[in-house]
C-alpha cells in the first residue's frame, strides 16, 4: 500500500528564553501561579524584526537535512499558521523563495492549533491521489508580538511561545506512514477563543477605537476552552483508534496540542493511559499554537520515545472550535 510517510522532521525556537521569573517583573504574577495554572516554565520569544517565516525556515531546513531531500524535489508547501509576516500572502510563498524551491504550489491554513494536523490530511490527501510525492508540512507561530504583557493581559500573555516545525511527507510504499486523519469543528463556539480585529468586516479594517477596546488582542474563556477539549481530545484520539481497529495499549505515544498541562493530565485520566504515554514538552515552550504538535513529535523522536514500528497518535484542539487527531505507524 502506498502511504505518506514522515522521513523527516525539524523544528527551531528563537534564542530569547523568557521564564516566568522575567514575567513576574512586568506584570502582577508569579512562577507559582503560571505553573499551578498552566504547566508552563519557559517559553521562547522572538527579537524585534524575526517573522514567522524566518522560524518555518530555520525548522523546514532541519527536516529537509534529516530526510536528505533537496530542494528540488519538494512538490508542494502547506504552512499551518495564524501569524504570517503580512497581512496578505501567506509565508507559504516566502518559504517557496527562502528555499529556493521550484515554481511550485504554496499555502497557508488558518485553524490555529489544529492546524498542523489538518495540513498532514491535505499532504496526505495529495500524496494518496499520486498528484505529489513529497510535500513540506510546517506549523509556525509569532504569538509573542500579539500579547498584551499587562496585568491586565496576563490570563494570556504568560502561555504563548514562539517556534515553528516541519515534517517532510514522501509517498513510499509499505505498512509505515499515515494510517488516518480525523478533523472536526464546531463554530457556535468561535468566540470563546478568537481575534476581532483587524478584520475585513470593518471599514477600516483596524482603528484606534478598536485598539482602546482591545479588540485587537486575542480573547479566551478558559473555562470553556477547558470543558470542550478534555472532551474532544478523548474522543477524537478514540476515533482514530477505532478507524484503524486498535487498541489503546497499541500506542506507544499520543502527542497532544501543548496548550496546557492540566488538560494533557485530564486527557490522559479519562484515557486510562500509562504514566509517559501522553507526551508533554509545555514547560520549556508554552503553547505554540499551530507549532506545538511538530514541535513535540520532532523532540519525542529525539529523546527516543518512538521508534519504527510503533503507533503514535497525535491529537488537537483549538479555536474554532477545530479538535482533529492522525494516526501514525512509525
Amino acid at each position: 500500500m502506498m502511504r505518506s510517510n514522515i522521513i523527516g522532521m525539524g523544528y527551531a525556537v528563537p534564542d530569547r528564553v523568557v521564564t516566568n521569573s522575567d514575567l513576574e517583573k512586568i506584570m502582577d504574577t508569579t512562577d507559582e501561579w503560571i505553573v499551578t495554572r498552566s504547566g508552563i516554565q519557559e517559553r521562547h520569544w522572538v527579537e524585534d524584526g524575526t517573522g514567522t517565516s524566518d522560524l518555518a525556515e530555520a525548522a523546514s531546513r532541519k527536516a529537509m537535512k534529516m530526510a536528505s531531500v533537496s530542494p528540488e524535489e519538494i512538490d508542494l508547501v502547506i504552512v499551518a499558521t495564524l501569524t504570517s509576516d503580512y497581512f496578505f500572502p501567506g509565508i507559504g510563498n516566502q518559504l517557496q523563495e527562502k528555499l529556493g524551491l521550484r515554481n511550485i504550489g504554496t499555502f497557508d491554513i488558518k485553524v490555529a492549533c489544529s492546524a498542523f494536523i489538518y495540513g498532514l490530511s491535505i499532504g496526505d490527501q495529495f500524496i494518496k491521489t499520486g498528484q505529489h510525492n513529497t510535500v513540506l508540512v510546517v506549523g509556525a507561530e509569532v504569538q509573542s508580538t500579539a500579547l498584551d504583557l499587562s496585568t491586565e493581559g496576563r490570563d494570556i500573555s504568560v502561555l504563548f511561545g514562539d517556534g515553528a516545525g516541519a515534517v517532510i511527507l514522501r509517498r513510499e510504499e509499505g505498512e509505515s506512514g499515515i494510517l488516518s486523519t480525523h478533523l472536526h469543528s464546531q463554530g457556535r463556539y468561535l468566540k470563546e477563543l478568537w481575534c476581532e480585529a483587524p478584520a475585513s468586516r470593518f471599514n477600516p479594517r483596524i482603528s484606534k477605537e478598536m485598539i482602546d477596546e482591545r479588540r485587537h488582542l486575542p480573547y479566551m474563556n478558559g473555562r470553556e476552552v477547558f470543558r470542550n477539549a478534555v472532551k474532544r481530545f478523548p474522543e477524537v484520539i478514540n476515533e482514530a483508534l477505532d478507524a484503524n481497529h486498535l487498541d489503546l495499549e497499541d500506542v506507544k505515544l499520543i502527542i497532544p496540542h501543548q496548550a496546557n498541562l492540566r488538560i494533557s493530565q485530564a486527557v490522559g485520566k479519562r484515557l486510562g493511559t500509562a504514566p509517559g504515554v501522553v507526551y508533554s514538552n509545555i514547560h520549556k515552550y508554552g503553547n505554540t499554537t499551530g507549532a506545538s504538535i511538530p514541535i513535540a513529535l520532532t523532540e519525542a523522536y529525539q529523546e527516543g520515545k518512538f521508534t519504527k514500528g510503533d503507533i503514535v497518535i497525535l491529537a488537537a484542539f483549538g479555536a474554532g472550535f477545530t479538535w482533529a487527531s492522525a494516526a501514525i505507524r512509525w
